[in-house]
C-alpha cells in the first residue's frame, strides 16, 4: 500500500473518501451541512448551514454573537472573507484608563459581532439555495433540542462558574445552574426566535432591526457601550489572502488583523531548514518548528493588529513581515541545539469552531467562527440566545501599539482559516481550532503534509506541541515520544507534558483534494467525524 495511507497514531481513525465531503467538530452540525449538499446545494451552502447549526449545538465554543473568517475556492479563484467586528465608537484609549489590562469578560470585552454578516456575504456571492433553507437544521435543534455529548458538556461546564454573574448568561445557558449533562436534551427557544429573524431578514435584523435594538438596549441597561450606530456601521469585507511558499505547497491565510501571518512567517523561516531530514516526531524537527514559531509570535506581539493601524503606527505592513530576506535573517537566528527567548525583529518598513466543505464541482470552503474564549464575554441578550463574544480582549492598552484599543478598530484575532495550494491548484482546506494554537497548528499540519507526506487523518492524529503564551514554555501532548520530550528538555525548553485528556492542542478538520474526489479528516480530540457521499 502507498505510504500515504499509513495511520501510525493510536486514534486509528480513517478519513472519509467521497465526491462531496464535510468535516467539523460536532456531528449534528456536520449533518446539517450534509443535508444541504444532498438537496443540491454547494459547498458554501453546506458550510453556512454547518456554521449556523454550530451556534446551537456547540454554543460553548461559538455563537450568533461571534466573528467569522473564510477562504473560498470557487473553482477558479481563492477568495478571503473577513467578518470580524470593530470596537464601539466609545472605546477610546482614555475610556479604558481605569483598567490595568483589557477585560476578558463583561461588556468592556464586547466588540461588534461579525459572524452574521459573514453568513450573508458568503451566501450572496456564492450560495445556491435560498438563505432561509440554511437555517432549517439549526432551528430544529434549537426548538426541539439536541442531546448533549460528553465533550461539549465538559467544555460547557468548565465555564459556568466563571460566567455565572454576567448579564443574561445563566438564564440562557445554565437554566438549571449547570451545563446540560451528557445524554440530556437541551433547548434554546431564544436562539430559535433569533435565527428565524436573521433568516427572514437575510441578517439585516441583527444590525438594523429589532435584534440590534435589543442588543443596544441590553448594553445601556447593564453597563455596555455598544449601540445601534455601532451595529449599523458594521460591514464584512472581501480581502486578498496572503501566501507563503513552503516546499512544494503554498499556505494561504487571511491577513492582519488575524494571526495567520504568524504561520506564514514561521514556514518562511523553516524553508531554510531540513525538517524532513530531521525525522517525523523527532526532537530536532520539533525544536526547529518551536523556535520558528517563537520568533513569529514575538513579531506578532510587536507589530500585528488592525491592518490600517499597523501601517499608520509602526510603518510595518504584512508584506514587510513576509519579506523573504527578513525571514531568512530570522531563520539564521535559530540555534539548532538550544532553546531561545526571542524578541521581535526589525523588518524593513515600507475557546472556536471550524468546518471545511468540498463539493463535486470543485468548490472548497475553509470557514471558522468563534466567540473567542468559550461563550465569550458571558453577556447574553435576554430572550435571544445571543451570547456576545469577548474579542475586545484581543486589544492591548499599550500606548502607541498598532493593536491599542481604539474606536472603530478591529482587534488582533486568533481565529484563522487555512488553505493549501500546489502548483496553482487547490490542495486542502483546513483549520486547527484553539486560540494561539491555531497559527502553530497550521505550521504543524503543513509540515506533516509537505515534509513527511502524511495523509490528512494521520496529520490530525499526530502528537502536537504548543508554545505557551509567555513565548518561552512549551507544552507537549501526552503521546509525544518520550525520547523527544527528554531531548527538548536537554536543549533548554521548559517542557510540560499535558494530561492525556488535555484539550489545549486544538482540533483539526481537513478536506484534501485527491486525483478522484476528496479525503476528509476530523480530529479525535473533539466529537466530530467527517461525512460525505
Amino acid at each position: 500500500m502507498n505510504a500515504f495511507w499509513n495511520f501510525p497514531y493510536r486514534s486509528k481513525r480513517v478519513p472519509v473518501l467521497a465526491d462531496n465531503v464535510i468535516a467539523t467538530s460536532q456531528p449534528l452540525a456536520a449533518a446539517a451541512g450534509l443535508r444541504m449538499l444532498a438537496r443540491g446545494g454547494n459547498a458554501v451552502d453546506a458550510a453556512l448551514a454547518t456554521a449556523i447549526a454550530l451556534t446551537v449545538v456547540e454554543p460553548c465554543m461559538n455563537g450568533i454573537g461571534g466573528d467569522a473568517f473564510a477562504l473560498i475556492w470557487d473553482g477558479e479563484t481563492l477568495h478571503g472573507l473577513n467578518a470580524s467586528g470593530r470596537a464601539p465608537r466609545a472605546w477610546t484609549p482614555d475610556s479604558f484608563s481605569h483598567h490595568a489590562a483589557m477585560p476578558y469578560k463583561g461588556w468592556d470585552s464586547v466588540t461588534v459581532p461579525g459572524a452574521v454578516s459573514g453568513w450573508r456575504a458568503a451566501w450572496e456571492r456564492f450560495g445556491s439555495l435560498p438563505f432561509e433553507d440554511l437555517f432549517e437544521p439549526a432551528l430544529e435543534y434549537a426548538r426541539n433540542g439536541f442531546v448533549m455529548s460528553p465533550t461539549v458538556h465538559r467544555q460547557w461546564q468548565a465555564q459556568i462558574d466563571v460566567l455565572r454573574g454576567q448579564p443574561g448568561f445563566t438564564e440562557a445557558f445554565a437554566p438549571r445552574g449547570r451545563a446540560p449533562q451528557p445524554g440530556e436534551r437541551f433547548t434554546c427557544p431564544g436562539q430559535a426566535d433569533t435565527l428565524t429573524r436573521i433568516a427572514r431578514s437575510m441578517g439585516d435584523d441583527f444590525y438594523h432591526g429589532e435584534l440590534a435594538s435589543k442588543i443596544a438596549a441590553h448594553a445601556r441597561a447593564t453597563g455596555g457601550r455598544l449601540d445601534e450606530a455601532d451595529l449599523a456601521a458594521h460591514r464584512a469585507n472581501w480581502v486578498d489572502p496572503i501566501r507563503m511558499a513552503y516546499r512544494d505547497v503554498e499556505l494561504v491565510e487571511i491577513g492582519p488583523n488575524g494571526q495567520g501571518i504568524g504561520a506564514l512567517m514561521a514556514l518562511g523561516m523553516l524553508e531554510h531548514w531540513d525538517i524532513a531530514g530531521a525525522g517525523v516526531d523527532s526532537a530536532r524537527a520539533t525544536h526547529l518548528q518551536i523556535e520558528a514559531m517563537k520568533l513569529a509570535f514575538a513579531d506578532l506581539q510587536a507589530y500585528v493588529g488592525d491592518a490600517d493601524a499597523m501601517a499608520a503606527t509602526t510603518g510595518i505592513t504584512a508584506a514587510d513581515l513576509l519579506d523573504p530576506a527578513y525571514l531568512a535573517a530570522r531563520a539564521r537566528a535559530i540555534d539548532p541545539e538550544r532553546a531561545s527567548q526571542p524578541g521581535p525583529g526589525k523588518p524593513h518598513s515600507g475557546g472556536t469552531v471550524y468546518m471545511t466543505v468540498a463539493d463535486r464541482s470543485g468548490m472548497m470552503v475553509s470557514f471558522i467562527q468563534s466567540n473567542f474564549k468559550g461563550f465569550g464575554s458571558g453577556v447574553v441578550v435576554p430572550g435571544t440566545g445571543i451570547a456576545l463574544h469577548n474579542r475586545g480582549w484581543g486589544f492591548t492598552l499599550q500606548p502607541g501599539h498598532p493593536n491599542q484599543v481604539g474606536p472603530g478598530k478591529r482587534p488582533f484575532h486568533t481565529i484563522i482559516p487555512g488553505f493549501l495550494m500546489r502548483g496553482g491548484n487547490p490542495l486542502a482546506a483546513f483549520g486547527v481550532m484553539g486560540g494561539s494554537m491555531q497559527a502553530q497548528g497550521h505550521v504543524q499540519m503543513t509540515s506533516r503534509l509537505a515534509d513527511f507526506g502524511q495523509n490528512p487523518q494521520a496529520a490530525c492524529d499526530a502528537p502536537r506541541w504548543r508554545v505557551m503564551d509567555d513565548n518561552h514554555g512549551v507544552a507537549l501532548e501526552a503521546q509525544c515520544p518520550p525520547a523527544t520530550v527528554e531531548a527538548l528538555r536537554a536543549m533548554g525548553h521548559p517542557v510540560e507534558v499535558a494530561a492525556p485528556d488535555s484539550m489545549e492542542f486544538g482540533a483539526a478538520q481537513l478536506a484534501m483534494r485527491l486525483d478522484e474526489g476528496y479525503a476528509a479528516a476530523s480530529d479525535h480530540r473533539k466529537d466530530g467525524y467527517p461525512m460525505g457521499f
